[in-house]
């Protein structure tokens, strides 16, 4: 097997030895997708038990994603990676079962770090010639794992946040079923009633509600949630707030929704005192439940430092709130978190970065800011580190991102940082491109974390 030498690694997909971002790597990756990395040993290198779980992406993250495991995680560490091809020709190519494999592979090895994906609409179908509309990775993925998705700020001193009194993390948990998100809506032409029924399956009495009865054209809707999925993101969100030390809040409109909404109050509730408030009560952080619109008002009058649970339409929204609050989505990571609190996905929490992944189809340099990427790569490291009891890993992923943060507070960053920084008439010498930002960070953790 033949070293690449982009990256310093051997991969083998399909008996094929192939650089991951290459068209090969997609067309080779038609069988499960699968590779294995190996680097080679070092006495310098962190070595790992057990491997992860690296699912590829597209267009200038999947450029960026290269360069990250090149210079940034395989010249530090000696690690087993299973690697999953989901760049969007792969996924046609095997009819996204490259998808459902990976996420099983998840499953499997505990960890998973994910590149962004793009999730293809007209457009993109006209573009790569696709057979179908194929659905969002991410969605496939969070049904298998079952998981919640946390959202969690990137705090650096020197950019500017919307909300200054932030000084600490706010993380949002969104419990990504059901709701808006798969209810049935419908319209009325005319006037008529509204009825909703529900049948049970061992053959009792059906029961009906009058939901309205209009008198002229409208709209109507039917939505859903389940106890068995209400419980899997409790557990998620109080699981998260424990490895992370915070306070967790629910927010609700129990006060309208009264058993809609009462019914995530009352399992939240039921499960704490069962499950956690030991936990809680011996890490000295606490579980509270408020409105919605408390809850809102609360968390701009606060400095941080605490997990927000929030049902799937509050989450969507209350999530970019908070990145715009922070300063910017390139500085936003994306933790997907099983209900067994051992598997996790980590990803960026922005998208493919279309707009500089055509000009760098032109040959064009571009400024694309890698930090979540980064901290995808640092944030999946450190569970590995957890679940294998790994110091020098656990301490590697806490100085890479150090490495990070401490490059841009120096003045070193990317032009999207640089606008946050300077606004929208920087110069070309307050920005650094792509790989010499990394090249910053490399040289940063280089000169104060390496091992000598």
């Amino acid at each position: 097997m033949a070293s690449v030498k982009a990256t310093g690694m051997m991969m083998r997909v399909a008996g094929r030895t192939v650089r991951p971002s290459t068209t090969a790597a997609l067309a080779s990756a038609q069988t499960r997708g699968i590779a294995r990395t190996a680097t080679a040993l070092s006495a310098k290198k962190i070595a790992v038990k057990n491997p992860v779980v690296d699912l590829d992406g597209d267009e200038m993250t999947r450029i960026i994603w290269d360069h990250i495991k090149s210079k940034l995680i395989l010249p530090y560490v000696d690690l087993d990676i299973e690697y999953f091809d989901l760049g969007l020709p792969s996924r046609d190519a095997t009819d996204d079962q490259i998808t459902i494999d990976a996420a099983h592979a998840i499953l499997e090895h505990n960890v998973g770090i994910k590149c962004a994906t793009i999730t293809p609409d007209e457009q993109r179908m006209d573009e790569f010639k696709l057979k179908k509309m194929w659905k969002s990775p991410n969605g496939t993925i969070r049904n298998i794992l079952k998981g919640t998705v946390f959202r969690e700020p990137i705090v650096i001193s020197n950019i500017p946040r919307i909300v200054p009194g932030w000084t600490k993390p706010i993380v949002v948990g969104r419990h990504a079923f059901g709701d808006q998100y798969k209810a049935t809506d419908f319209m009325a032409n005319g006037p008529g009633k509204f009825e909703m029924s529900f049948k049970p399956a061992d053959g009792g009495e059906t029961q009906s509600w009058e939901v309205y009865d209009f008198e002229g054209a409208g709209v109507g809707m039917a939505m859903y949630n389940t106890d068995e999925s209400i419980r899997a993101f409790a557990r998620s969100c109080m699981n998260y707030s424990l490895s992370k030390g915070w306070d967790l809040f629910l927010s609700t409109k129990n006060t309208i929704l009264k058993v809609y909404d009462g019914r995530f109050k009352d399992i939240f509730q039921e499960i704490y005192e069962d499950e956690y408030q030991e936990q809680f009560e011996a890490r000295g952080i606490t579980y509270t439940h408020r409105l919605i619109d408390d809850m809102v008002a609360q968390s701009l009058k606060s400095a941080g430092g605490f997990v927000w649970a929030c049902k799937n339409y509050d989450g969507d929204v209350q999530s970019d709130i908070v990145a715009q609050g922070y300063g910017s989505l390139g500085l936003m990571t994306s933790v997907l978190l099983a209900p067994d609190g051992r598997t996790v996905e980590s990803e960026a929490a922005h998208g493919t970065v279309t707009r500089h992944w055509r000009e760098y189809q032109k040959g064009n340099k571009t400024s694309t800011n890698p930090i979540a990427s980064i901290f995808a790569w640092t944030r999946g490291l450190q569970h590995r580190a957890k679940l294998d009891d790994n110091k020098p890993l656990r301490v590697f992923t806490n100085n890479l991102e150090k490495a990070v943060i401490e490059t841009v507070e120096a003045g070193h960053m990317t032009k999207d940082l640089a606008i946050c920084v300077h606004g929208w008439n920087v110069t070309e010498d307050q920005y650094l491109m792509t790989e010499a930002f990394m090249d910053e960070i490399k040289n940063t953790y280089d000169a104060k974390y390496a091992p000598k």
